[in-house]
């Protein structure tokens, strides 16, 4: 038992010394997760923790909709919003990283997954979204905002995409090095002009739903 709990410890502290050391260097350069991490963030184990059909409800997606997800990686959470929204939906898929998206396809290609047909592979950059206004019923991120050098200015992309009335869902985890407080979010998307609407979830795993302002 001693032996097991001292190598629990270990385990503990290097995960604690590796957060410390991500977060520092980030204070100086921002990134995003390399391509090769796509099978962490698409694993098992992640969604135990983050379940994605919370999640997806959470971010007021419902059948029908139009979405995009901004930072989709590998799509951990691209199929639910896929099958929530049914085949009258949309997904857009936005990646800025192209090895990224080629995970998402290979997944896509998968026996299990051949019937969504609802899902649309965009490479993109969060601060100058390729689409028109007032594109999408949905625009969701889940740990992406805060990778962003420029989160206001993605907020704002994000907001001139969104119909009038629109919901913007942001969801954060505590793993994440990047974590942010439910407060921070909150306070980033009322300054990109943003309503809030709910917040769900719990310390290490929640959501922040806003909508966006209606024009008058």
């Amino acid at each position: 038992m001693r032996v097991f709990t001292t190598i629990l410890l270990k385990i503990l502290g290097f995960f604690v010394l590796l957060q410390i050391a991500i977060r520092i260097i980030k204070r100086f350069y921002a990134f995003s997760p390399p391509a090769f991490m796509g099978f962490l963030l698409d694993s098992d184990f992640r969604k135990k923790l983050q379940p994605p059909d919370k999640l997806i409800k959470r971010s007021g997606i419902k059948e029908g909709m139009r979405i995009l997800e901004v930072g989709c990686g590998s799509g951990a959470f691209t199929i639910f919003a896929a099958r929530v929204s049914g085949i009258k939906g949309e997904v857009y898929a936005l990646d800025i990283q192209p090895r990224m998206l080629m995970q998402l396809k290979k997944k896509l290609s998968r026996p299990e997954n051949r019937d969504i047909k609802n899902i649309k592979l965009v490479e993109g950059d969060a601060h100058k979204l390729p689409f028109n206004d007032n594109s999408f019923d949905v625009v969701y991120t889940v740990t992406v905002l805060q990778e962003l050098p420029d989160q206001n200015r993605a907020l704002k992309e994000m907001k001139r995409v969104l119909k009038p009335g629109g919901i913007l869902a942001v969801s954060e985890f505590l793993p994440d090095p990047d974590y942010p407080l439910k407060s921070t979010t909150i306070r980033l998307g009322e300054e990109a002009g943003f309503i809030q609407d709910k917040v769900e979830g719990n310390l290490w795993n929640y959501t922040v739903r806003f909508k966006a302002q209606k024009s008058m």
